[in-house]
């Protein structure tokens, strides 16, 4: 069991430093993207950097469950996952 625990507090650690990571990994995009102002592409050294809109379309499952409930039901695929949990 003093293994188990070990384990539990090794990885609520690293939980914490991933969390740091993206934080700064955010911090770091912010700059970039506020350097490139309006400019969709730019050249920095070896990297080319793109920041640029991207348009996706999507189901409003919401209001095709008001609008239509008989045929949301019959093309909700329920699925069953495990997860891990630790506190």
């Amino acid at each position: 069991m003093a293994e188990l625990e070990k384990d539990c507090r090794e990885y609520k650690e690293l939980l914490r430093l991933k969390e740091e990571l993206q934080a700064e990994i955010d911090a770091v995009a912010d700059r970039i993207k506020a350097a490139m102002g309006d400019t969709v592409q730019a050249v920095a050294g070896p990297y080319k950097v793109t920041y640029r809109d991207v348009t996706s379309s999507r189901m409003d499952t919401t209001a095709l469950k008001t609008d239509m409930p008989d045929l949301a039901a019959r093309y909700t695929k329920t699925s069953t996952y495990k997860r891990l949990s630790i506190s």
